[in-house]
């Protein structure tokens, strides 16, 4: 146990990135305070840490006011899937710019160092490859994906103008393709999706022909970029890109679902959604300077432990 505890608020703690988060920051001895108001995340999540006595769970929305008292802030509230997030597209854009804004002003209050979890999807179907923190992106500001690559977008600036206007500590990390348990099965995101149908028996969805390329990074790997980027100096603001820049295509996944599951599912082919990028590969050069972190699980291990937790949920489902 650290000596240096810290009391830290977790947005969107009961969420897939941030039930993991929660679980990584008590081991090393932190009081963490989980808050969620379970559109997307669960208290199954959790439901292991509720026993621990320096966890504590918070139903909340952050497009409003929080009144607690903390030393770091991980803002990881807000939909991540295109499922989710389209559901009610209005509400995700005033989760991401309402829910800064709160967070910055609790933040600003306390005095507490404060992280937002933006995503890739502000570089938007990129025409640079792999994308750096430099590059400014292509995003469709009217789109059905807007809402959130607009809203992440729009975050990032609150936080640089709390930055200038406060000299508040910021950290800002783009979040690339992250996959493993407690994925939600129906999010709609293609790792879980691929999986879950492979398990079923299911036609295995691929859209267009499947040569758009992503690139996955196992959620183990991502929480300890977080909790790098969480430790800099207040010098270190970012935009910090976290991701595996292993770049595979959308076939050669489901590919390897079906090999890693022993499944038989035959492939159905179906028309690209609107807006969805054609490449995604982060420049991670960056993360390696500033936080000596680089993604160490592959491919394969963390598929195959992504498949025995889905095989697991369906089980007792």
């Amino acid at each position: 146990m650290r000596s240096t505890a810290k009391r830290v608020l977790v947005t969107g703690g009961a969420g897939f990135v941030g039930s993991h988060l929660c679980e990584r920051l008590l081991a090393q001895g932190h009081e963490v305070l989980c808050v969620d108001n379970f559109f997307t995340g669960a208290r199954a999540n959790v439901a292991h840490l509720l026993g621990d006595p320096r966890f504590e769970l918070m139903r909340h929305d952050v497009t409003f006011p929080l009144y607690v008292e903390v030393d770091e802030i991980y803002n990881l509230a807000c939909p991540a899937s295109p499922v989710h997030y389209q559901f009610d597209p209005v509400q995700t854009t005033k989760t991401s710019v309402v829910g800064a804004i709160n967070m910055l002003g609790l933040a600003k209050r306390v005095k507490a160092k404060i992280l937002q979890a933006s995503t890739s999807e502000v570089y938007g179907d990129p025409d640079v490859h792999p994308q750096p923190e430099s590059y400014w992106g292509r995003v469709n500001p009217i789109g059905f994906r807007s809402c959130y690559d607009e809203g992440k977008r729009c975050a990032e600036t609150l936080f640089f103008d709390y930055r200038r206007q406060h000299d508040l500590g910021v950290k800002v990390v783009r979040i690339f393709n992250t996959y493993g348990p407690r994925m939600h099965p129906n999010d709609g995101r293609v790792v879980s999706n691929l999986i879950v149908q492979a398990l079923k028996g299911e036609p295995i969805t691929l859209y267009g022909e499947g040569t758009q390329t992503r690139s996955f990074c196992y959620v183990d790997d991502l929480v300890d970029g977080l909790i790098r980027m969480m430790e800099t100096p207040h010098a270190v603001t970012g935009p910090v890109n976290l991701g595996n820049p292993g770049e595979f295509t959308i076939a050669e996944l489901a590919a390897l679902v079906r090999e890693l599951t022993g499944s038989a599912s035959p492939i159905e082919h179906r028309p690209l959604p609107p807006d969805d990028p054609r490449q995604r590969r982060p420049d991670i050069a960056l993360a390696g300077e500033l936080l000596g972190w680089a993604p160490a699980i592959p491919l394969r291990e963390g598929l195959a432990r992504t498949i025995a937790y889905f095989e697991r949920a369906l089980q007792a489902a």
